[in-house]
């Protein structure tokens, strides 16, 4: 849980790290949603916090028909509920900062993907790999794999692609 938390982070700092934090945009509010929503149901119904322990805090009562959705009622006093926010806060702040300190031990990986996904649109896992791997050193290296890969569906009967790049030398590990 907490490596998807932090990975559901990724995109919201590689924005900071690149723009800043005053500059970030909204396409990661999903990602955000998602993440406060596991890290609420680690502390309060799955008993994954020290401070909580292992209680369900939160009871879902009637039944969803109609559009209707589960009614949530609280059965807990407001200190409870405050350290509840303090545990989800934690648990977000940790996943973030494990995104960041990832990130920033990776920045011209980062950099680099970014540059092949701005000039080919998509990579697939083999070039992924490539960059994690530290074979890659710039986007025009990434062109072997996707000659390749061309082959690869041209085999199956498909015309190449117009706009295909030429072929180039294999990438050779350093």
């Amino acid at each position: 849980l907490e490596s998807q938390l932090a990975s559901l982070f990724g995109g919201r700092v590689a924005e900071e790290l690149v723009f800043g934090p005053d500059r970030v945009t909204t396409g990661a509010s999903n990602d955000i949603e998602r993440a406060t929503t596991i890290a609420r149901n680690m502390a309060t119904r799955w008993g994954l916090t020290e401070r909580l322990g292992p209680l369900t805090y939160i009871q879902d009562e009637d039944e969803v028909f109609l559009g209707r959705s589960v009614t949530q009622h609280k059965h807990m006093s407001d200190e409870t509920a405050r350290l509840i926010d303090e545990e989800v806060r934690d648990i977000i702040d940790a996943a973030h900062g494990k995104a960041r300190d990832l990130l920033e031990a990776n920045l011209a990986k980062l950099h680099l993907m970014a540059n092949a996904l701005m000039k080919y649109e998509t990579i697939d896992k083999k070039q992924i790999d490539q960059i994690m791997q530290g074979f890659a050193k710039s986007a025009e290296t990434l062109r072997p794999l996707r000659a390749a890969a061309r082959k690869q569906v041209e085999s199956l009967g498909a015309p190449p692609a117009k706009d295909a790049p030429p072929e180039a030398p294999a990438v050779a590990a350093e």
